[in-house]
């Protein structure tokens, strides 16, 4: 019964503030808004901005560090990530995971098919294999995830490598990707994020996680000596997205003939299977499954020399405009707008060029365009499920001990880490995640979290005590855990607007935290 009452209070209490959210507006407020549009950022805004942007929003005391280090200096230490050491207690709990040092080839050894060839298997070695893995390297994938995410100091990094994430997405789900998932986000897209998209591409390119998930392990030239079974012909899939998803864009000028002769160039890039059980490298070519005649590819031609082909192709895609310009739409996107603005993206465009494609060089001249610190884009973009749960545990100081509320909740929410299922990756824009049932499911969580329900911050134990001293240590956790909504309104003040702290100050002491994170001001970035 105190349950559903707080909750009754909880949701009207919402009410005061919901509308927000709707986006309507008169021709009053939108007067308002046009000339507040015209004032600058003050510098606690500014801080707050950079926090939300450049890193998934603050933690406890961050807009003032932030504010007393100076933005221009704050954002040369985000782009220069290996400046800033990772904390001993996050560097210490990284290290006592078990997996996260191994290679592509010794997760295999360790938890991918029992026999060679993998075929051989039975149904029931196949299916104890894959819940081993789900068992014991899923869970510590998605805990190096959450800590680095949360607790890292490099948040620009992390949040550039959630970007290449979805860039290059892989799905966790299809049989051997989850071996490797880690392991790619770790070895290549972090390395790399802020690096030269020429070396991330070729990583990319060259990784098992990539080369089983969009099946060019199993591309062949057309009557080459080893194309046989399931080996046989050519597989477009990794050709295509290649073109579509990682370099070009769709609609950028290529044609089904590139598609094909892209997927006849990369024929043979394929993964060791039988080497890796013997610790060699997971990529391998394999020349007696390539096609060797010449090829023609967006206007270039590509005469027949094996490997080096692929790499000549990779170099072209790189460095063409139409790449250029589909990435720093894309980083527009992300974190600018929803809706690109030409201007900026041509002049990103333009630097993606002249750099030789460095990230870094494209991200400095986004961050110090006008566009970036408009106040007609500040606390404009509507956060995806990721980035308001990790905020969250930021805003909240919540460590993660138990990782599978946090999957739970992603779940829910519809952004299951790893989980995308096709190659285009997660979603940015608000469209795809402001409906009333995800709404609906993010107050539940942020209500939980703030009150001390949650269990994220409780580790897990094999054995669960009982009677008088399990009420006592769950009471203790409890108390422990609730959010004060002070502390939460001093760390995120510059986003909190007049009207929501009033509604806030006005609902009673234990729901202003959930108020506070459930609203739509936090609900934004």
């Amino acid at each position: 019964m105190i349950s559903t009452i707080k909750n009754r209070c909880f949701s009207r209490c919402l009410l005061a503030i919901a509308p927000l959210l709707s986006g309507g507006a008169t021709l009053c407020s939108l007067d308002a808004r046009a000339e507040e549009a015209a004032v600058p950022l003050n510098d606690s805004e500014k801080a707050l901005h950079v926090l939300n942007r450049l890193a998934y929003g603050p933690r406890p005391g961050d807009v003032d560090a932030v504010r007393r280090l100076g933005i221009k200096r704050y954002i040369e230490q985000q782009l220069n990530p290996y400046s800033l050491p990772l904390p001993a207690d996050l560097s210490s709990k990284l290290s006592a995971l078990s997996t996260y040092q191994l290679s592509a080839p010794q997760l295999y050894q360790q938890y991918g098919p029992p026999s060679y060839p993998p075929n051989s298997a039975s149904a029931d070695e196949k299916n104890a294999a894959r819940q081993r893995a789900n068992r014991e390297l899923t869970p510590q994938v998605h805990f190096s995830r959450l800590w680095l995410a949360t607790e890292s100091p490099r948040q620009l990094q992390e949040v550039m490598t959630e970007f290449w994430f979805n860039h290059f997405n892989v799905f966790e789900g299809k049989e051997w990707v989850r071996y490797w998932d880690g392991e790619y986000e770790k070895d290549v897209l972090r390395p790399n994020a802020l690096g030269n998209f020429r070396q991330l591409l070729g990583a990319v390119a060259h990784h098992p996680a990539m080369l089983y998930y969009l099946d060019n392990w199993l591309s062949s030239g057309v009557n080459t000596p080893q194309a046989t079974g399931r080996f046989k012909g050519l597989n477009e899939n990794y050709g295509r997205e290649l073109l579509e998803l990682h370099t070009m864009g769709v609609d950028s000028g290529y044609t089904q003939a590139d598609v094909i002769s892209l997927t006849r160039i990369l024929s043979g890039w394929t993964i060791n299977e039988k080497g890796m059980k013997d610790g060699q490298p997971a990529y391998i070519f394999n020349s007696r499954r390539h096609d060797g005649g010449d090829k023609v590819f967006l206007g270039h031609t590509i005469k027949g020399s094996g490997e080096p082909e692929g790499e000549q192709a990779l170099d072209i895609l790189a460095r063409h405009p139409a790449t250029a310009h589909f990435i720093a739409t894309k980083l527009v996107q992300y974190f600018v707008s929803d809706k690109p603005q030409p201007a900026l993206t041509e002049k990103l465009a333009r630097r993606f060029l002249s750099s030789d494609g460095d990230i870094k060089a494209v991200l400095h001249t986004l961050f110090d365009s006008p566009e970036f610190w408009s106040r007609s884009n500040y606390q404009t973009q509507f956060k995806t499920p990721y980035q308001y749960v990790v905020s969250s545990l930021r805003a909240t100081a919540t460590p993660v001990r138990n990782i599978k509320p946090v999957d739970g909740v992603l779940n829910q929410l519809g952004q299951p880490l790893y989980g995308w299922l096709t190659p285009e990756g997660y979603k940015y824009p608000e469209e795809a995640w402001l409906n009333p049932d995800a709404l609906l499911r993010r107050i539940n969580f942020v209500n939980s979290l703030s009150n001390g329900r949650s269990t994220i911050a409780r580790a897990e134990t094999s054995a669960p005590e009982s009677g008088a001293a399990s009420t006592a240590a769950a009471a203790l956790a409890t108390a422990a855990a609730a959010v004060d909504p002070q502390q939460l309104i001093q760390t995120l003040t510059p986003a909190l607007a007049a009207r929501s702290l009033s509604a806030i100050a006005s609902a009673p002491p234990n729901l202003q935290a959930g108020l506070i994170l459930g609203g739509p001001d936090f609900m934004k970035q």
